[in-house]
This record gives structure tokens, sequence and C-alpha cells, in this order.
């Protein structure tokens, strides 16, 4: 029996990727104006930016544990065998609710294969883990070669990224308001990345065009093979920029396997409008 991936909305892929390879998404809620929505499902990324734009400050939460219990029965009722791939633990507590589900579920259906990864990725590079798992299924491989494998992807997965106005990484804890007041002010761009599925900043670059080409600068330094492995750019409701990068890199490193998506709501209501992210296997990779 094919293997069944299923993911959540961090992972900011499109609605043709789910379909294409028939991905199972759960939604973590984004909460705005004292409403609930589900991520990607009944509130779109474009209407928590405005919002954003409009000084509205948007909360998030993990996916429901009822959610991921409805769905693990569901599959385990059917012995189909899953592999959920989720958001990052230091991120969020999707994860941990995903892996108090499947504990429950499976006393029920002690037979049932799941596994349940940390991917400590996010958005887009997240997303690119959950397609190589996809596409592996899509093609029959084994249960423990997707494993392996998507374990190996999220493990070697860069992410490069800036924001475009530094408050709203203040409001959610990530930089001092001193810090954020005086980055503004100069038109600082911050440089941050992810290591052991934390946000770390990395450098400070003065000026938003530096900062496009500071990033192919990195991802030159740590990346691996990037003219033949697919990169992936997320933005935030910023497709112009994000193409002005995907041009850079297809200039410098002659590729055409790059995918652009927006930052969902789920991420971006802490990163805010502007953002820009980039995503790529690092040089570790083999």
């Amino acid at each position: 029996m094919t293997v069944k991936i299923i993911t959540d909305s961090a992972s900011d892929l499109s609605k043709e990727h789910f379909d294409k390879y028939n991905i199972e998404m759960l939604s973590l809620t984004v909460q705005l104006d004292e409403q609930n929505y589900e991520d990607a499902k009944t509130i779109s990324a474009k209407t928590v930016y405005d919002a954003m734009r409009n000084g509205k400050a948007p909360k998030t939460s993990q996916v429901s544990p009822q959610a991921f219990k409805n769905t693990f029965e569901y599959y385990a009722k059917n012995n189909q065998p899953c592999i959920y791939v989720s958001f990052s633990s230091e991120l969020s507590g999707t994860f941990q609710s995903a892996k108090m589900m499947e504990q429950e579920v499976k006393e029920s259906y002690p037979d049932w294969q799941i596994e349940v990864i940390d991917t400590k990725c996010a958005s887009l590079g997240f997303g690119l883990v959950v397609l190589r798992a996809a596409q592996l299924a899509q093609e029959g491989e084994s249960f423990e070669k997707i494993v392996e494998i998507s374990k190996y992807h999220a493990e070697h997965m860069e992410h490069i990224f800036t924001v475009d106005d530094l408050e709203y990484l203040y409001r959610g804890g990530r930089v001092s308001k001193t810090a954020a007041f005086v980055g503004t002010l100069l038109k600082v761009k911050p440089l941050l990345h992810v290591e052991a599925g934390k946000l770390i900043p990395l450098e400070k670059v003065r000026g938003s065009k530096k900062v496009l080409k500071r990033m192919v600068d990195v991802m030159e330094e740590r990346g691996f093979d990037l003219q033949n492995q697919p990169i992936g750019i997320s933005h935030g409701d910023a497709i112009d920029t994000a193409n002005q990068l995907a041009e850079l890199i297809k200039e410098k490193f002659k590729t055409d396997n790059i995918h652009i998506e927006m930052v969902g709501s789920s991420i971006g209501a802490h990163a805010g409008p502007g953002t820009i992210a980039l995503f790529f296997l690092n040089s570790s990779y083999k």
C-alpha cells in the first residue's frame, strides 16, 4: 500500500502541490479580530498581511490535538501507513500534539504504521522536505526509505531569510525594542537563519538591494550542487522581490528549478509583510 504523507500548513506549499501528490494538510489556527481561522483554508495569507499593514497583530496557535486524532484514527482504521512531516518543534507545539495523538490512537490500533517527523524546518524549507517525501511515496518507495530520506533532507535544509520591518520580529520576541527602533532608522536588514529548529540572527546588512546579493553569497558558501537541486523562495506578499532573488540565483547558479510561494499566515503573522526567505540543501548533504 502506498504511504500517505500528512503535513501542516506551515509548510507553505500551494494547493496544487497538495493535490498533485495527494498530501493531507492540517491547518494551524490564525486569530484575527477575535475570530479563529484555519490557515490556508478559511483565511488567506494576503488577508493577514493587509491586516498587519493596518496595524493589527494576528496570533497563531498549533494544529489542534482533535484534528490530529480525527485524521490519525481515519487512516488507522483503514490500516493506511502514514508519515506525518511536521513543522519545527522549536517554533510550534504542533509536533508535540501530533506525538501525543499518535500514542493515543495506537492504543486502539497498535499495529498501525506511522512515523511523526520533527523536521526542525519552517516555511518552504519545510515544504521542500514534504515534497520530497510525497514524491517518494508516489513512486512507491518503502516506508522506511521515505522516513530515512525525509529526515536527511530536513537535517541539511538551509533557511536564510530577511524581514522588511524589525517591528514584527520585536513583537514576536526575536529582537529587542531598541534594536528594532535603531535598525528601522538605519535601514538595516537583518539576515537570519535556522539552527536546530530555532531562528538565529546571522548578520546585519545595510539596504534592501545588498541583502539579496548577500543571501546569494551565503547560498554559494553553504550550498550543495545548486544547479541541480530544487530551490525554495517564500515571500511575505512581496512577489517582485522574490522574483529579483530568483533571477540572481538563476544567473549565478544556472538553475531553473525554483519554487516560489507566499509565506503562509501561520509564519507570516510573526515575520510580517516583506519577508523574503531562501531554502536549499547545504554542502554537508551527499
